[in-house]
């Protein structure tokens, strides 16, 4: 799972679970695909030119715009349905690169150059155009993030219409604000960090020497092949099984051993129904614990043990958590009502779930604050103060060396991002204040907030592959919450306010870590910088529109997403994170039980511990021995605990399939994990539609193996 995980799991050093080449900085599964003349190149500097390899005349062609927003689309697509699921979401770099290959290569062969075919389709397919595909893919796959957490909360807070569909035009236009804000900002920084600062990017990179790899003249062809195949039958696997269990569930995808035993006379097992102790079958997250590694994985499984195993069952036997039943033929009880309608009346008598949020927000976020300050320590020490006038960013002295290798023709023009980002300010300020609450300076300091924070992720994207989303939102959201408790501000408007600024924070700083590493992947390959600037504007187009569609999609199929009723198949961890935040930072009195607050402080100080004690007297090739502590706060937030029992039988997978065949394990890991999470995705979109369409299993399925169809699936 690339690393826009709005909940992160990966640990800095464990990107696939392997190190890095500390020649290359590339994962060691990505280079046995590489041409034999790079093995050894400094991923600082572009790709040596290769005398043999033909000139790329076109860069920027229809058929790799269009191919690009497709495949981002269908990542975008998955991750909203991933993200709704357990907030996990997965980056499109590779995936663009790989399956853009497959498409337009053969779009190249099957159709003559010249003539109209030709321009959509035919003709030469080069290293540098499968970079735009991937450019394009990568931009129009983003922005789903905000529709798996803050654009939800604000319907959970009851801050919109009671339906989305009449809130379309202010879905589009908040969407709008975050990501072409970021598109445009992110232009200088690439200058400071890819020419100045010759950040790594372990992924970007690792998509750069993979794009190289398959347009390699000799083995390319061999090895598109296999991995294009390998992604595809994963993929439409995948998407079968989940199509097929619509219709039974109980039998094909989730097996409910606890009633199924409570059936058979074993009356005590209920109470692993109850607690949510079941086995299924998703690919997706089987995938996720492929690409997140032993580490991630066995340590949300092992907070899933703590929080839903341990602690859950403990408040409820003393009276400190209560369920609520949902049968009145069967012993069957829900732990997991959640709430924000009325706060304070969980403060008495909360549910387990409400009761396991705030140990688990605060986790992840001291956790991840701290990861990000010991992970930059190295990048202050050897700043050059100079660097920081953000002036020299994008222009230079006459005595100073241009660094930058891409000729000049080739860059950005300054007017090109300038004008632009001056008309996305102008547009920003315009919806925040009309449509959101803002006054004028709070919408200003919320698109600063935003390019201040982008700094973080994008430092921390580009040295450790971390993309700290998550964290630089809910810090958005505590700086908001004292703006509007100072000005006196109606509960209400405060919390859409925080809410919204949140969104044009993660918005943004998620749209400069994913446009930077594109642009890092393009200086590895000597793409046209202006090229890849126009890709990536066409899929933030295409990804505004598709994103708010889907979710208007999942909401009409499932309206449980946004009111929070009980069972619901979209749990939606992240948007009961983000709500808790605003909750927290706009209440007057903090709506928290006590017994919650002080078991939260407790593990909030033992994981910064236990980062302090892994980074300073720990050695490093021991570090993938330390719990993750982001994945264990995550695992209080999610009830489900079969996505991290499937995560933890992904990752063994990995690890067995490494030792017992390392050269099927570097040509097929990658392109199988990520046809797992895109099929399954697809397919819960497709789902959505025979939900709609009034065919889908609650009509024409089966309820054996479950307590009901609303319980599975």
């Amino acid at each position: 799972m690339e690393s826009s995980l709005e909940h992160r799991t990966r640990s800095r050093e464990d990107i696939y679970d392997e190190k890095v080449s500390s020649s290359t900085g590339v994962p060691q599964s990505e280079q046995p695909y590489l041409d034999e003349n790079f093995d050894d190149h400094d991923v600082t500097k572009p790709f040596p030119i290769d005398p043999d390899e033909p000139v790329e005349d076109r860069q920027l062609s229809f058929r790799a715009i269009v191919v690009g927003c497709g495949l981002g689309a269908v990542v975008g697509a998955s991750n909203i349905y991933l993200g709704l699921k357990t907030g996990f979401t997965f980056g499109p770099q590779l995936f663009g690169a790989i399956f853009g290959y497959a498409i337009v290569k053969a779009l190249s062969k099957a159709l003559p150059e010249s003539g109209i075919l030709g321009w959509l389709g035919g003709g030469p397919f080069g290293p540098k155009e499968n970079c735009t595909v991937q450019s394009a893919a990568t931009a129009s796959g983003g922005l789903g993030i905000l529709f798996v957490s803050a654009v939800p909360a604000m319907y959970r807070m009851e801050l919109l219409s009671p339906s989305p569909t009449q809130d379309i035009g202010k879905l589009i236009a908040l969407t709008a604000c975050a990501g072409f804000f970021g598109v445009f900002f992110v232009i200088p920084l690439r200058k400071y960090y890819i020419v100045r600062q010759k950040l790594t990017f372990p992924t970007p990179a690792a998509t750069a020497y993979t794009i190289r790899s398959l347009h390699n003249s000799r083995t390319g062809a061999i090895t598109a092949k296999k991995k294009s195949l390998g992604l595809l039958y994963t993929f439409v696997s995948s998407f079968v099984l989940k199509v097929a269990s619509n219709y039974a569930p109980g039998v094909i995808y989730d097996w409910h051993i606890g009633w199924t035993l409570y059936r058979l006379g074993f009356t005590g097992m209920i109470r692993m129904e109850n607690w949510g102790w079941i086995f299924e079958f998703t690919p997706a997250f089987f995938g996720a614990g492929m690409l997140s590694g032993l580490n991630a994985s066995w340590s949300f499984f092992g907070g899933s043990v703590l929080a839903w195993g341990i602690i859950g069952p403990a408040l409820v036997k003393n009276g400190k958590a209560f369920g609520t039943p949902t049968s009145d033929e069967y012993p069957l009880v829900s732990y997991v009502g959640l709430s924000f309608k009325n706060p304070s009346a969980y403060v008495d008598k909360p549910s387990p779930r409400y009761w396991l949020l705030w140990p688990g927000v605060l986790i992840m976020l001291m956790y991840s604050f701290t990861d990000i300050l010991l992970s930059l320590i190295p990048v202050f020490r050897q700043l050059d103060v100079r660097s920081l006038n953000p002036v020299s960013w994008f222009s230079h002295r006459h005595d100073e060396v241009d660094e930058d290798l891409t000729p000049i023709e080739d860059r950005i023009p300054l007017l090109w991002w300038t004008s632009g980002l001056a008309a996305s300010t102008i547009g920003s300020c315009a919806i925040l204040a009309s449509l959101f609450h803002f006054n004028v300076g709070e919408a200003i300091l919320s698109l600063i907030l935003g390019f201040i924070f982008s700094f973080v992720a994008v430092q921390s994207s580009g040295y450790t592959d971390v993309n700290p989303v998550t964290t630089v939102a809910k810090a958005s959201q505590l700086v908001f919450g004292s703006i509007t408790k100072a000005s006196g501000l109606a509960l209400k408007p405060a919390q859409m306010i925080n809410l919204s600024a949140g969104v044009v924070a993660a918005g943004s700083a998620g749209q400069a870590v994913d446009m930077t590493g594109d642009l890092k992947t393009g200086y590895l390959l000597r793409a046209k910088p202006r090229v890849q600037f126009v890709a990536q504007l066409c899929g933030a187009v295409v990804a505004v529109f598709l994103c708010t569609g889907l979710f208007l999609l999942f909401v009409k199929a499932s309206p449980c997403i946004i009111t929070g009723d009980i069972p619901c198949p979209y749990p939606a961890p992240s948007v009961n994170a983000w709500a808790a935040v605003a909750v927290a930072a706009t209440s007057p009195t903090l709506p928290i039980p006590p017994s919650s607050g002080y078991t939260a402080i407790s593990l909030g100080i033992a994981s910064v511990a236990t980062l302090l004690i892994r980074n300073f007297l720990i050695p490093k090739k021991y570090w993938g021995y330390v719990p993750n502590w982001n994945a264990i706060g995550l695992a209080f937030v999610v009830p489900q605990v079969q996505y991290s029992i499937a995560m933890v039988f992904g990752s063994v997978f990995n690890l067995l399939w490494l030792k017992r065949s390392p050269i099927s394990y570097d040509m097929y890991m990658f392109p199988i994990a990520a046809g797992l999470l895109a099929g399954e995705g697809l397919g819960g979109v497709f789902n959505a539609l025979l939900a709609i369409i009034g065919v889908d299993g609650s009509k024409y399925g089966t309820v054996v193996g479950c307590p009901g169809l609303e319980f599975c699936g």
